[in-house]
């Protein structure tokens, strides 16, 4: 597998820390399934590290909710990781514990991308772990639009696809596109409708120099707006059109959901997956 240009038709499905619910947690090896199983394209997922090294699959900052722990995976050594359960939507314990990394890696090679999620917390050690899977070619990696992060990027993984994370304007590919790193796209967010990296003129260019542009729908804060209100909630309970429709029509060649089956299910609708 090797990512790259989506070709403009076809919009590629990410599965925001794969698919959960019920007593599926996200993050989990389950999830990641489910997700496969609902047509996505991308498995996204987030990175902790152990105290003695060992990489997770895990959102920082976020153990008192999905594993009802008040100590950070951060502060653990992976022999504590190990003995955690995660927890399902009713906040009950399940069977599953934490996977690390490497464990997530193999159960996905082959079988879809991967979206990296922290990278900027370790990229030395996830970058390594990529490379000695050997699967350079099926990841991607994403930081914010600063110099430390560019420089982390040119230093750790300019063998790894790369995309920036920028708001409401791009002033950075044309930069990006110079240096030495994988430069693959960018992960357009904006609070607008008419802010400049929505615009179907930008995404088109975009293309044309052969790179990609990632839209979120989904929404874990509803103060933080994401993609100007064209969300997951107004997609799956309100009209489609509106959200995923109203992406897609932009020209966004990804998109990131939480309902992975009923994207690929409207996307298929419209001709669009």
């Amino acid at each position: 597998m090797r990512f790259g240009n989506t070709g403009g038709s076809r919009i590629m499905i990410a599965a925001h820390r794969g698919a959960s619910g019920g007593n599926i947690p996200c993050n989990s090896m389950y999830a990641f399934q489910a997700a496969l199983n609902m047509g996505a394209d991308i498995i996204e997922l987030d990175v902790s590290r152990s105290t003695d090294g060992e990489l997770y699959v895990f959102h920082p900052g976020m153990e008192r909710i999905f594993l009802k722990s008040d100590k950070l995976i951060s502060q653990m050594h992976s022999s504590e990781v190990d003995r955690l359960r995660l927890v399902n939507q009713d906040t009950l314990f399940t069977e599953w514990g934490v996977p690390r990394l490497r464990e997530a890696f193999e159960f996905i090679k082959g079988r879809a991308y991967i979206n990296i999620d922290k990278f900027w917390t370790c990229p030395g050690d996830i970058s390594k772990i990529v490379r000695e899977m050997g699967m350079q070619d099926q990841v991607l990696i994403k930081t914010d639009a600063d110099e430390k992060a560019f420089k982390d990027v040119e230093e750790v993984a300019s063998d790894l696809p790369y995309m920036v994370i920028a708001w409401e304007k791009d002033d950075f590919s044309e930069m990006l596109l110079k240096r030495n790193m994988r430069y693959v796209g960018v992960e357009a967010l904006f609070k607008t409708d008419d802010a400049p990296i929505c615009q179907r003129e930008y995404t088109e260019q975009l293309n044309k120099n052969g790179l990609i542009a990632w839209a979120n729908a989904i929404l874990f804060n509803y103060k933080t707006v994401l993609a100007a209100g064209h969300s997951d909630d107004v997609s799956v309970s309100v009209n489609p059109f509106l959200g995923w429709g109203w992406l897609a029509d932009r020209g966004f060649n990804i998109i990131q959901t939480d309902w992975p089956l009923a994207l690929k299910l409207y996307l298929e609708k419209i001709g669009k997956h």
